[in-house]
């Protein structure tokens, strides 16, 4: 299937892409199947940038964050297997509110504005180009997947820091900016470790609460 999308091969820069492809999501519901079918395999990294940009702001658009997250761990699992990209039914067919989260989306475009004038296509290639790096930056994308998936959502910046690593991976892919996708992987290792101080801080609370009301002896 080929992209309706322009992608990096294109003259019109990153966020002309981005903002054609929200001007051109259809009223009413969308499925995610519908805007795989309007993008094609050839857009999927574009589609990223698109899914991610609704985690960059404090806006909660009821079962956007399950549909969109396991949709990024699937593309990152396609990425990293080289097949085509495969939606079980209950997630393709899931119906969205297209106006709700048209908003969302160009909301999210400040984001990918201040990407754009920071990244450089063709930077520190060495960060994107070859096997193995290959490899290491599509399993690093599949993690910053599972990372937005971790059941933090009530807690802030839980969605907003893997939701960055992966916009930065996206972004750095298309453009072959190795210093974007360097960002990617700092602002991965910078979810592990407030995820870890969370774990760490409730795992103490619970400890103390225990002591409390149910000391020993």
């Amino acid at each position: 299937m080929r992209s309706s999308i322009p992608t990096s091969g294109n003259h019109d820069t990153l966020g002309v892409q981005i903002e054609k492809a929200i001007a051109s999501l259809p009223e009413g519901d969308i499925s995610l199947g519908s805007m795989l079918q309007h993008f094609g395999q050839q857009g999927l990294l574009v589609l990223t940038v698109l899914l991610t940009l609704v985690f960059m702001i404090p806006v909660s658009i009821p079962g956007v964050s399950t549909v969109f997250g396991a949709a990024i761990l699937l593309i990152g699992i396609s990425r990293l297997s080289g097949r085509p990209l495969w939606l079980p039914a209950r997630l393709r067919d899931r119906p969205l509110p297209s106006d709700r989260l048209r908003n969302a989306l160009q909301g999210g475009m400040l984001w990918v504005q201040r990407l754009a004038k920071i990244s450089k296509p063709h930077r520190l290639a060495g960060l994107v180009d070859g096997r193995l790096v290959e490899l290491f930056n599509n399993l690093a994308f599949i993690l910053g997947a599972l990372l937005l998936m971790a059941p933090f959502g009530f807690i802030p910046f839980s969605n907003t820091l893997p939701g960055l690593a992966l916009l930065c991976f996206a972004v750095g892919l298309l453009q072959r900016d190795g210093v974007a996708v360097l960002f990617g992987h700092v602002a991965n290792l910078a979810t592990i470790i407030y995820f870890s101080v969370l774990l760490g801080g409730g795992g103490l609370v619970i400890k103390e609460l225990l002591e409390r009301y149910w000391p020993h002896g």
